[in-house]
């Protein structure tokens, strides 16, 4: 199978070894990955901060890039809902049919990882070693948009060596919601301290997540609060392999 990487653009800025991480987890499977190097932002954040006009040249870009691929995987659930779920509203909102078609044909194409792996490979088991205290915060988008299900807890409780603790009230927000975050700093701090609080109970070593803008949330006030635990997407955890020797 032949698919292309999604990268996302905060991944590629901020947590490139992200998306290495997701290649290494792929190619471990047999799959071919490409990464078109044309591929830029996928627009939600012009999208859900009311500038849908300016998205849909992103959106334009985005399905002539991948067009022709038979899936794209993306180690983001937030930037693949978008696709998924807000492509056919841009295409509607253009005025385009053409457009509107072609976001159809692609949008089904689009996965997050972990839903790849689970439910369109038939995978649980990728190989994983992690030998860590580690709890998962199940984020927003692919929770509530994608319903990726208990995919990423699947392909965690296979992991070799991992200790995986439940989070009480997992189902909460964390608080970051990409520039909420930063129009209701108070609601999103105080949202934040309750995750902080369920993931310390936990006594976890390591948080982890599908998206890495959630991590950088629960991270920055983990890391503020000087707990000692750690933050990992989830396609790190499995690339993780034991060392030889």
């Amino acid at each position: 199978m032949r698919v292309a990487l999604f990268i996302t653009c905060f991944n590629d800025t901020l947590f490139p070894e992200t998306g290495r991480a997701t290649v290494e987890v792929l190619e471990r499977l047999g799959v071919e990955v490409d990464f078109p190097l044309a591929q830029t932002c996928c627009g939600q954040m012009h999208f859900n901060t009311g500038y849908q006009r300016e998205a849909i040249p992103l959106v334009r870009r985005f399905v002539e890039i991948f067009d022709g691929y038979e899936a794209v995987v993306a180690p983001s659930g937030s930037c693949v809902s978008m696709v998924r779920e807000l492509y056919p509203m841009a295409a509607d909102f253009a005025g385009d049919g053409r457009l509107a078609e072609s976001v159809e044909e692609l949008s089904p194409k689009v996965f997050e990882l972990s839903e790849f792996l689970v439910k369109r490979l038939g995978v649980t088991d990728v190989g994983a070693y992690y030998p860590h205290r580690v709890t998962y915060h199940p984020t927003c988008h692919s929770m509530r948009m994608l319903r990726v299900g208990d995919a990423p807890l699947e392909l965690l409780g296979n992991v070799r060596g991992i200790d995986l603790v439940e989070l009480s009230e997992a189902e909460e927000c964390c608080g970051f919601g990409g520039t909420f975050a930063v129009k209701n700093a108070d609601t999103s701090a105080a949202m934040l301290s309750d995750k902080i609080r369920r993931v310390l109970d936990t006594e976890a070593e390591v948080c982890t997540a599908g998206d890495n803008s959630c991590l950088m949330h629960i991270g920055g006030g983990l890391g503020r609060l000087r707990t000692g635990v750690e933050t990992a997407h989830l396609a790190q955890i499995l690339a993780s392999e034991a060392e030889e020797g």
